[in-house]
């Protein structure tokens, strides 16, 4: 299936949502999906990086939406 996947941080003071990047995949269900999100969190060059997902299909509908926790993300934060 086509997913569109859209990586944000948010802002906990009003919950508000910053777009850092977007990108399609071709993915073989949910699973596979939300393993491609997770690799290309670590690997895409954003702004920033970003702390939350979503993932949608091909006609917008919303699949899954969570957070992005991991050892890249947190080694990050350690170093700056």
């Amino acid at each position: 299936m086509k997913i569109m996947i859209e990586f944000y941080r948010t802002r906990e003071a009003d919950d508000a949502h910053a777009v850092l990047g977007r990108e399609t995949a071709e993915a073989a269900d949910l699973d596979d999906a939300i393993e491609i999100a997770r690799l290309l969190a670590g690997t895409l060059n954003m702004p920033q990086r970003p702390d939350a997902m979503t993932i949608a299909d091909a006609n917008g509908a919303t699949l899954y939406s969570g957070v992005l926790v991991g050892e890249a993300i947190n080694a990050e934060r350690l170093t700056s």
